[in-house]
């Protein structure tokens, strides 16, 4: 009872701090945000995106650890990553200032954080339905390559909790395709420490893993079939390690 009392004050704490960060961290920047240039704007989030990590690792005892940046190839790629948490978005700007997410066009719609959404060159997609939502995002991430970005994406569309069956989408295939940059799968454990739709957020040591690259040129199934065992088989095992961890040895890290 009084270890759940603890997280219950510990996630209260976070919470506080991330709103009144953000929203400071939001109004310093908008006088200059008309004059920044896109890339300007992602280092912006990425110190923002740092502070949040600290935060969390202060209040909570929540660490985020990033493995495999070495196999990530110079230039454009794709991020095909699990999304199981609000924690997944926080960290690829930390490893790349070239990453543009596809966004949900409700999230064009936030006060004030939008126009850092916009300026730093993201993919709001059209939600009329699935193909105009697919053709939108295919039209954006071409049009972010060209510029030189890398494009983060989601196959399965939405948060799952871990151990949930995989349900990859057409999106990343679509992509793939198009775009003839390689694929960067990456596998999580960040739904075990910060549940989607949960207020508690939990200590320990949340991975996120970037696996071996896929190069372009598969055909359709031979991709989605290789992306989806090297997602899902390193997946089961970050989630499995994390689970076996002593509980007193993650007590251990916020004392």
């Amino acid at each position: 009872m009084q270890g759940r009392a603890v997280l219950w004050l510990r996630s209260a704490a976070f919470n506080l701090l991330f709103f009144g960060y953000t929203a400071i961290a939001t109004l310093l920047g908008l006088p200059l945000l008309p004059f920044l240039s896109a890339h300007a704007v992602r280092l912006y989030a990425r110190a923002w995106m740092g502070g949040v990590l600290a935060l969390l690792r202060a209040t909570v005892g929540l660490v985020v650890e990033i493995r495999g940046c070495e196999r990530i190839p110079k230039g454009p790629v794709i991020f095909a990553a699990k999304h199981q948490s609000a924690l997944d978005t926080l960290v690829f700007h930390l490893v790349r200032t070239d990453v543009v997410y596809g966004l949900k066009q409700e999230l064009g719609r936030i006060p004030l954080f939008s126009f850092y959404l916009a300026r730093s060159g993201n993919i709001f997609l059209d939600r009329g339905g699935a193909a105009t939502a697919l053709k939108s995002l295919v039209r954006g991430a071409k049009a972010a390559v060209e510029r030189g970005c890398s494009i983060v994406i989601f196959p399965e569309g939405t948060r799952k909790p871990p151990g949930a069956p995989p349900d990859y989408k057409a999106g990343v295939a679509a992509l793939y395709a198009a775009l003839g940059v390689p694929v960067v799968p990456v596998a999580l454990n960040t739904g075990l420490f910060w549940p989607r739709r949960a207020f508690v957020k939990r200590p320990g040591r949340a991975v996120v893993e970037f696996l071996e690259p896929i190069p372009p040129g598969l055909e359709r199934a031979a991709f989605m079939a290789l992306l989806e065992q090297r997602i899902e088989e390193r997946q089961r095992l970050l989630e499995a390690t994390a689970a076996d961890a002593p509980s007193a040895q993650v007590e251990a890290r916020i004392a």
